[in-house]
């Protein structure tokens, strides 16, 4: 296969697992108390936003001490005047992050592994390279690069810390909704990225604040959760100041909707045949870095 098909390969594996990734996203602003008697109306404002904080803040933790759940999960990126949607559903550990998910884009139909930290995916036939089913991206030499340094960002389980980064100011208690059948709390969040590991490098692409939605049962745990992520541009080098304003970078728009169910669900993720397997981390480094 041509290089530019591996290329490909390699970044339909990498938006695969981004939009399987645990994070945060999409926000609001606070309420102020009502003109009553001020001083009890504050009191009882302040008591409403650290009950939602807390609440926020815990949901990491309680859904994973689940272990295991069902997801589903749609991403809808959008850059350039195009988008496209990436639909994926199978189940995860929460404790390890490994998972099993098929994924459908542009009417194909790809399997997904995490294992170990290792993402393994098998695209429709013919597509992978070297004549072998199975492409594998090492998930932590990828965080490297994106010097991110923090595997939270792959693991439910570790998302706990991610909010430590949220405010009282910044969470919002926005009504109810069902979600599977379930009875839900909306809560609409901001989260500070400079409080994030490496949220300096994080600022520059994604701005101050990162906006979340979350969707929590009455035990606290997570049923959905939608991510809306800016990603701005990376300006790139032009030849002439002609070329500037045809070839210039335009930013990246990302939209991730995760849904959690039948928690305690039996997870099943092996790593394929090492004969059935051609890696490609170099070829995603290799991306990742030219994309900055």
């Amino acid at each position: 296969m041509a290089r530019s098909g591996r290329s490909r390969i390699a970044a339909l594996s990498v938006a695969g697992v981004l939009a399987g990734t645990v994070v945060v996203g999409c926000g609001g602003d606070g309420d102020t108390a009502g003109p009553a008697d001020e001083s009890r109306a504050t009191k009882g404002a302040d008591d409403a936003r650290n009950q939602a904080t807390e609440a926020v803040r815990s949901a990491y933790d309680r859904t994973a001490d689940q272990e295991t759940a069902r997801v589903t999960l749609r991403t809808r990126t959008s850059a350039e005047g195009k988008s496209a949607t990436v639909r994926g559903k199978g189940a995860v550990d929460l404790d390890d992050g490994d998972s099993v998910l098929t994924l459908t884009a542009d009417g194909g139909r790809i399997e997904q592994r995490v294992v170990d930290q290792l993402l393994y995916q098998k695209p429709p036939a013919g597509q992978a390279p070297d004549g072998k089913p199975w492409i594998r991206i090492d998930l932590r030499k990828v965080a490297a690069q994106q010097r991110s340094g923090d595997q939270s960002m792959n693991d439910p389980a570790r998302s706990a810390s991610l909010a430590k980064a949220i405010d009282d100011k910044d969470v919002v208690k926005s009504g109810t909704a069902t979600v599977g059948g379930v009875t839900t709390t909306r809560y609409r969040v901001r989260v500070d990225v400079a409080e994030l590991p490496d949220g300096a490098a994080l600022s520059k692409r994604l701005g101050p604040t990162l906006p979340m939605d979350l969707w929590l049962d009455d035990q606290g745990r997570i049923r959905r959760q939608q991510v809306d992520m800016a990603l701005k541009a990376t300006p790139r080098p032009e030849a002439g100041s002609s070329q500037r304003s045809s070839s210039a970078p335009q930013g990246v728009t990302v939209r991730t909707v995760l849904e959690f169910s039948d928690f305690g669900t039996e997870v099943e993720a092996d790593a394929p045949p090492a004969s059935q397997v051609t890696d490609l981390t170099d070829e995603a480094v290799k991306q990742d870095g030219a994309a900055r």
